[in-house]
């Protein structure tokens, strides 16, 4: 419909639509909109140039279900054409479900804004991916950046220190666009009986129903076994340059750290969250868990647990007392075990004797933990778990007051498997000689930091904390009810100003006693890089 007259417009413009447009009955259109060649306008979209005028939607761009595109009255950008506009959307360019657009704003051409996110007074330029829940707000986006899911950029500072965007995310964004290209083709064909009545007769006289084999690289993405923290992890590893693995464990092989490796053949990002989303499904009933693979030093500096035999599909979790999700110390402190206080330290020692695994001890003070500069003890030379266990009881017996970590060592490879950290400075660790357990002893509050002994946390979450702490990461915490779980709508708790274990210990404490009965997740942050490094659920309703 033309736009009502109003003070400041009386010409009462009307939108003009390109005949190879499709713009769907249950989208709103109003005003002087200028919609391009082969765009799609789907279902429940308002777009209303009523206020701030003119609107551009450039060729082959695509405008999903419920986004709302509006602009002030005041303010306009200049658009590619030279001219102003309240709201200048490029070529190929896709404007997802629930997004705002409003103006003054201008999106450039081979751009992606993600499900619920909000641009307004803003540019964004050329070939940028803005994911999920975002807001970009009185800033400009150079070119060819992306924009993580749940950012806030409100300063030029913000949009200047965002990543370029990688191939594989341009790639995504390309399908997306000839996606809707395609379904812009479906709806005018299902309009047209000329086009669609050959297809209802093909259809019926055909015996056998249609399947649909057709595949390609980002039907994973809407494989719904997949969570957003799995592919948030996939894409984590990817960045980083490692390459990816899969392994699962029925309960029995579980316990006895015996995992088989699965096949996970592909390389990019769609073909791994495709062929992760059917290994789900094949090993239902078992533990899965994703490798990331440093290529360069040949060393796995990830391993997260992504399924339990009890989820159907199991949330991301954070395998044992290491920060698996973004590990970016060059020290690979990834346990396959956190012997930490629940009994696996020795059965982790007696699981590398028995797969034929080398043992070894390195230690390091303060100092040269923050350094990386692990020094190293004489190997543990015996094929007797009791033997082992005692000589490194002596190890830890010497190294008291330093960091002291157990390393398993493939010696055909020669390559390690595992990393875990088993003592640190202020605790005395005991292991039983039965093998059946390992006891900590850490001293009670001594006015620097609270004794977490009698914490109501997990000992991972604990053991969560200590490595964020000890590699200068801040913590926060988030609590989500089960509706806004769903939605992904996480609200913060009180900030922790404390910086010691046991002074952020206590606020996590105070963080899940507040919130009993709803999700409460552990944020691990980069302040310098200003970047989440770490999440990770602690408690569940």
């Amino acid at each position: 419909m033309a736009a009502p007259p109003t003070p400041w417009s009386k010409n009462l413009a009307e939108p003009k639509v390109d005949a190879t447009a499709y713009v769907h009955s249950f989208s709103n259109l109003i005003g002087d909109v200028k919609v391009g060649a082969n765009v799609l306008i789907a279902p429940g979209t308002s777009i209303r140039a009523d206020e701030g005028t003119p609107f551009h939607i450039g060729d082959s761009s695509n405008i999903q279900d419920g986004v709302v595109i509006h602009g002030l009255e005041q303010g306009r950008v200049k658009g590619d054409d030279g001219q102003d506009y309240s709201v200048w959307i490029g070529e190929d360019s896709c404007i997802t479900h629930l997004a705002l657009i409003h103006g003054p704003a201008y999106v450039g051409n081979h751009c992606f804004i993600g499900f619920r996110s909000t641009v307004f007074n803003a540019r964004v330029g050329d070939g940028c991916i803005v994911m999920m829940h975002a807001l970009i707000q009185d800033v400009e986006i150079p070119p060819g950046k992306y924009v993580p899911s749940g950012s806030v950029i409100t300063n030029q500072q913000q949009a200047d220190r965002l990543p370029d965007v990688q191939p594989e995310d341009r790639e995504f964004a390309s399908h997306v666009v000839h996606i809707n290209e395609a379904l812009a083709a479906g709806y005018h064909c299902a309009t047209n009986h000329a086009c669609i009545n050959p297809i209802k007769e093909q259809n019926n006289a055909s015996e056998q129903p249609q399947t649909h084999n057709q595949t390609n690289g980002y039907q994973s993405v809407t494989n719904m076994s997949l969570n957003t923290d799995i592919i948030n992890q996939v894409q984590s590893l990817l960045r980083q340059g490692s390459t990816i693995g899969i392994e699962h464990a029925n309960t029995r092989r579980f316990k006895s750290k015996s995992w088989l490796s699965g096949s996970l053949n592909a390389t990019n990002e769609s073909g791994i969250l495709a062929e992760l989303g059917n290994i789900l499904n094949e090993y239902k009933g078992e533990y899965v868990r994703l490798i990331g693979v440093d290529p360069q030093a040949k060393r796995r500096i990830a391993e997260i647990i992504i399924q339990r035999p009890t989820d159907v599909p199991a949330p991301v979790q954070v395998s044992n007392s290491s920060t698996a999700k973004v590990n970016g110390n060059g020290n690979g402190h990834v346990p396959v075990s956190n012997g930490k206080g629940n009994g696996n330290l020795a059965s982790e020692i007696s699981s590398l004797i028995q797969g034929g695994y080398s043992i070894g001890i390195e230690y390091a003070d303060a100092r040269r933990f923050k350094t990386k500069s692990w020094l190293t003890a004489p190997s543990v030379n015996t094929k007797s778990v009791n033997e082992a266990i005692n000589t490194i009881q002596g190890y830890l017996a010497d190294l008291s007051g330093n960091y002291v970590q157990l390393v398993g060592v493939d010696p055909q490879a020669k390559r390690r498997v595992s990393q875990v950290i088993i003592q640190r400075p202020g605790e005395t660790a005991t292991l039983n000689s039965n093998g059946k357990g390992t006891s900590y002893q850490t001293p009670q509050n001594n006015g620097n930091s609270a004794s977490v002994v009698n914490s109501t946390l997990s000992p991972e979450a604990i053991a969560q904390v200590r490595s964020l702490l000890s590699q200068g990461y801040q913590i926060g915490t988030e609590h989500a009810d089960v509706r806004r779980f769903k939605s992904k709508s996480w609200q913060s708790c009180s900030p922790i100003k404390g910086t010691t274990e046991g002074q952020v210990i206590s606020a996590l404490e105070a963080c899940v006693q507040d919130h009993a009965g709803e999700y409460v997740r552990l944020i691990g942050i980069d302040s310098q890089a200003k970047r989440r490094v770490l999440e990770t659920i602690i408690q569940r309703p």
